[in-house]
């Protein structure tokens, strides 16, 4: 296994999971909106203000095409599926992992998305965003993991197991 990389919608635990499987499997931890943050001098939701969604997902892509990582669990951002790029760069330098969680759920989880850096259309909602993007993460997972009622240590048991039978 050469890396790990997590995708699924904003508050699904990206980055908390992906935390504690970089620990449990000796690996290192990329987030790839702090990338693009770095990349940019800005956070998130700045740069979705002053350059608009598309710009942002073109700034994402290029940013996800440019990592370059061994033995590393990487966090992406939600909207990196909207990147095809993107996508064949990390499926070449990884297995995908798609945490899955309803859209109760996730509500639960989220305040406001403008704030957290999350791409979405005026007037989209949460609910929109999830139909819009679970296609797309169903078509790259390579592993799907329900994590959505699960704490992040049966999370990341759930990962291993999977990524062992995977391998």
């Amino acid at each position: 296994m050469n890396n790990v990389i997590l995708i699924g919608m904003p508050g699904v635990g990206k980055s908390t999971i992906g935390i504690v499987l970089a620990k449990v499997l000796g690996y290192d931890f990329i987030d790839s909106d702090l990338l693009i943050q770095k990349s940019e001098g800005k956070l998130l939701w700045q740069i979705m203000r002053d350059a608009g969604n598309d710009e942002f997902n073109r700034i994402e892509e290029r940013v996800n095409c440019a990592i370059t990582a061994e033995r590393s669990v990487i966090a992406t951002g939600g909207s990196v599926v909207y990147g095809a790029k993107a996508m064949e760069h990390l499926r070449s330098i990884g297995t995908i992992v798609y945490l899955e969680a309803d859209c109760p759920t996730l509500a639960r989880r989220l305040g406001d998305l403008t704030r957290r850096g999350v791409v979405f259309r005026p007037g989209q909602g949460l609910a929109g965003l999830y139909a819009e993007r679970t296609p797309l993460y169903e078509k790259y997972a390579q592993l799907t993991i329900p994590v959505g009622s699960l704490s992040v240590q049966e999370a990341v048991a759930d990962i291993e197991a999977a990524l062992r039978t995977w391998i």
